[in-house]
């Protein structure tokens, strides 16, 4: 992994620990989105609709492999809180939902708007535990969440979703795999989740303005989806009433480039191999929790979990972020502490690094 670093400018500058925030841009996509737009400046419509016909269906196609779902089941959305509502305007009412405490907002928000019947899980160290009792006692019949919390990177464990799956198989399973995809070698079809949206942007490195949705046959019967426009209907003016479940998400037009960016970079992922991204990933993990443990700078719920993702939230005030910003750290301010995130160009001297900040500021 170290020989991609040259791939990404910022990091000749900083060291970068904010991809929970914002994944980078490489130079490689960088020089494919100048070779897109020069297209369109000297094609005009002739590029924009040969880019619709043929590049699109190549991006559903890429998302769908890289994430081992059928494409028929698979959607492109500008971004996870779109998809999320466009699904949820097709759900019935008074449904028992299951959420997280202190979910992202674009998690919780959206069901909690709606005429819902909701409970909620703690987020601590028991979060597993704390879900099954909830499971078991409020007739739950949706169970949404972050795959990887946004605040605090911890991280659900997936045995403990088959498990529930198995014991209550008519229970739907809603992710946001946002903080979560681009992180390990997935597949969808194999997993116990029946939804599972994302945006892009983020550990998937495709910029701004394009992710998806991912979807189960069984739970299309569970949804009356009603968003609808003409390119949905992949611009047939007799096919309004028999549009496909994974095309009412996409009833406008999609920017090429944007969705472009998605597919050029997932093959970019593909390329530098899944599970040696996810492998090196889980060193940095076990590396940074010792060393953050050691200090004496992470929450209960962080340090007694045994797998965690590499988003951390360190005890820190505003005088800790100023010294790190002053080092050229790159990270965010999330609740009462500090949190940092690491991608596969990170590197463990990078944490030595942070570790010796930190050791001296405290």
């Amino acid at each position: 992994m170290e020989n991609t670093r040259k791939h990404f400018p910022v990091l000749s500058q900083y060291l970068y620990a904010n991809t929970a925030s914002t994944g980078l841009l490489s130079e490689q996509l960088m020089t494919w989105r100048q070779e897109h737009d020069l297209d369109y400046l000297i094609g005009g419509s002739l590029m924009k609709i040969k880019s619709v016909q043929e590049l699109l269906p190549q991006v559903r196609a890429t998302v769908a492999k890289f994430f081992k779902c059928a494409e028929d089941n698979t959607a492109l959305v500008q971004n996870f809180s779109l998809g999320l509502n466009m699904m949820l305007e097709g759900l019935e009412e008074n449904q028992n939902v299951l959420l997280v405490e202190n979910d992202y907002p674009s998690v919780n928000w959206p069901f909690e708007c709606r005429k819902h019947h909701i409970s909620y899980a703690a987020l601590d160290e028991n979060l597993e535990q704390n879900i099954y009792e909830k499971l078991k006692t409020d007739n739950i019949s949706i169970l949404a969440l972050s795959l990887v919390q946004w605040a605090t990177g911890i991280k659900i464990d997936f045995n403990f979703l088959r498990d529930i799956k198995k014991e209550y198989p008519e229970l739907i399973i809603i992710a946001d795999g946002t903080q979560f995809c681009g992180t390990v070698d997935f597949n969808f079809e194999e997993s116990p989740i029946d939804i599972l949206g994302s945006s892009a942007y983020k550990w998937l490195l495709s910029g701004y303005g394009n992710g998806f949705m991912l979807f189960k046959n069984e739970v299309k019967d569970r949804f009356n989806l009603n968003t609808v426009g003409f390119n949905a209907s992949n611009h047939n003016l007799q096919s309004r009433d028999n549009i496909p479940f994974n095309k009412h998400f996409e009833p406008g037009h999609l920017d090429t480039l944007n969705f472009g960016s998605l597919k050029f970079s997932l093959e970019y992922l593909e390329g530098l191999g899944m599970a040696e991204i996810e492998n090196h990933l889980q060193h940095l993990s076990k590396k940074a929790k010792k060393a953050f443990t050691d200090l004496h700078l992470l929450d209960k719920a962080t340090v007694e979990r045994n797998d965690h993702s590499t988003i951390f939230n360190i005890k820190g005030d505003d005088a800790l972020y100023q010294k790190l910003t002053e080092q050229g750290v790159l990270c965010s301010q999330r609740g009462a502490g500090i949190r940092f995130s690491f991608h596969f160009y990170n590197t463990e001297a990078e944490i030595d690094k942070l570790v010796k900040i930190l050791s001296s500021a405290t």
